[in-house]
């Protein structure tokens, strides 16, 4: 288990502090102190099955927000709860600092994703399980253990200190793991509440355990449906088979003509709109730790695939991808039914880079779909949820602030590293508040995100809340 008061108060520098290195101690000291029920707090919000996807439980969501906006009142923040045509928003706000200090707008979501399936958990995902130094349990690491980490490194601050050199805004969102589709019409009409001058986001992952990261680039989205209709009924395959086509036959002939040999997507102008990334950045990424075979052995695949020309890491960060998540066609269950199926459906994601927009892709898609649908089925395409790509500028004194902060804390200067993932209000923000966006994340590769037996590290939730007291004083220098 981590010690965060040892470890960051032997490091403090006096000279970019603007408490005394005493102060800042005490703020470790207090941490340290309370991180037993800091974890016993943030079991109860891991225990709320709050799925923002499922209409069976809006009311868990709701619960979730409820229980978040108490926690943030009891960390000396005065909060709101505002609805939205989805789920609520949970707006926490201190603002003792003054006009002249610098406003940090904190976002996180208090939302998670489905659990399923079920039977792949060791532990049941809504009630935290801690083993081998983990903290298994669905939103452990996404999102509501890194969200949480601010919420008690505010209360840190505010209990020893009774101030903060900076002004917060925390805003919690319950409807991230759905594409925020209620997000971008609060913020358009808040925007004199939201303003700021940096946005700080812990929802990414460091590059490995003793390697803490800042991160330079997100993925976009683009989500559908794929729905391949035949027969007005499934039919028998040998009465039938071999006279009409079979959707689940179509829908597997579509979805092969989706990449090429290479390993790229194979749909007419899909990179027409990609940005080449610079020779530095890709030398950057070559420069990181990163070991393909290790890589290889953690999934516990036989080898590695992608698009040719490309690194692994390169692949996963700044290249677009085009996967299959989910079928369903015909009969499933045990033993034999030969049945033709009447219908079969597809979910298909594509990850975006710079500068593609989901709209596009979504056109080039239907397109593409239209152009290789064999005669004979009818093919209907539903659009899920899209998001913008992001890339950032890493540069200026909060990310300086930011740098400073996490090597105090690890012991080891951060380095830069990009997401596959996405975070579709992270352009929005950049764009409608004209601040910069700051990625620190504490959750680590291969922790489970999306996935059965989701973890977070516990020492990264200890030691992350001592770094981020330390963030928020750096950001007012």
């Amino acid at each position: 288990m981590g010690n965060p008061r040892t470890h960051l108060a032997n490091s403090l520098h006096l000279h970019s502090l603007p408490l005394s290195v005493a102060d800042m101690s005490e703020v470790l000291t207090f941490i340290e102190s309370n991180l037993d029920r800091f974890r016993a707090e943030l079991y109860e919000f891991l225990r709320i099955p709050s799925i923002s996807a499922k209409t069976e439980h809006v009311e868990d969501t709701r619960r979730s927000a409820q229980w978040l906006a108490n926690r943030m009142r009891d960390a000396g923040l005065e909060v709101e709860i505002i609805e939205t045509p989805g789920h609520p928003v949970v707006l926490g706000e201190w603002r003792g600092a003054g006009e002249a200090a610098p406003t940090v707008l904190v976002y996180g979501h208090y939302d998670v994703q489905p659990p399923e399936p079920l039977e792949e958990w060791v532990s049941p995902p809504f009630e935290p399980n801690e083993r081998d130094g983990r903290i298994y349990a669905r939103g452990s690491a996404d999102d509501k253990g890194q969200l949480y980490m601010h919420i008690k490194a505010l209360e840190a601050l505010l209990t020893t200190n009774g101030s903060m050199p900076v002004n917060v805004v925390v805003l919690a969102e319950g409807e991230e793991e759905m594409g925020s589709p209620n997000l971008v019409p609060f913020v358009e009409t808040n925007l004199d509440r939201l303003a700021c001058d940096v946005v700080l986001i812990s929802d990414t992952s460091m590059f490995s355990e003793e390697l803490p990261s800042l991160g330079f680039s997100l993925r976009g989205l683009a989500y559908f449906e794929i729905h391949v209709s035949g027969a007005r009924s499934d039919l028998h395959s040998g009465e039938y088979g071999g006279a009409i086509t079979n959707p689940g036959n179509a829908l597997a002939h579509i979805l092969a003509t989706l990449h090429d040999k290479r390993g790229r997507v194979a749909i007419e102008g899909f990179y027409d709109d990609v940005v080449e990334w610079d020779s530095k950045t890709r030398a950057q990424i070559e420069s990181l730790p990163h070991s393909d075979e290790q890589y290889r052995e953690e999934l516990g695949v036989r080898q590695l695939n992608g698009e040719d020309g490309f690194s692994t890491l390169e692949r996963l960060w700044i290249r677009p991808t085009c996967d299959v998540n989910g079928l369903l066609c015909g009969y499933t269950g045990e033993g034999a039914k030969t049945v033709l199926p009447n219908h079969a459906m597809a979910k298909v994601s594509f990850r975006l880079v710079p500068n593609q927009t989901d709209g596009k892709v979504r056109d080039l898609f239907e397109k593409h779909v239209q152009h290789v649908t064999p005669e004979g089925v009818t093919v209907q395409i539903n659009e899920l949820h899209g998001g913008r790509p992001w890339r950032a500028s890493v540069e200026g004194r909060y990310f300086e602030a930011a740098t400073q902060a996490l090597e105090e804390a690890f012991g080891t200067t951060p380095v830069l590293m990009g997401s596959g993932g996405s975070i579709p209000i992270v352009v929005e923000f950049e764009e409608r508040l004209s601040a910069p966006v700051m990625l620190v994340g504490f959750s680590l590769p291969g922790c489970n995100l999306h996935a059965p037996n989701e973890w977070l590290p516990v020492e990264n939730f200890e030691r992350g809340i001592g770094a981020l007291a330390l963030l928020y004083q750096k950001l007012a220098n």
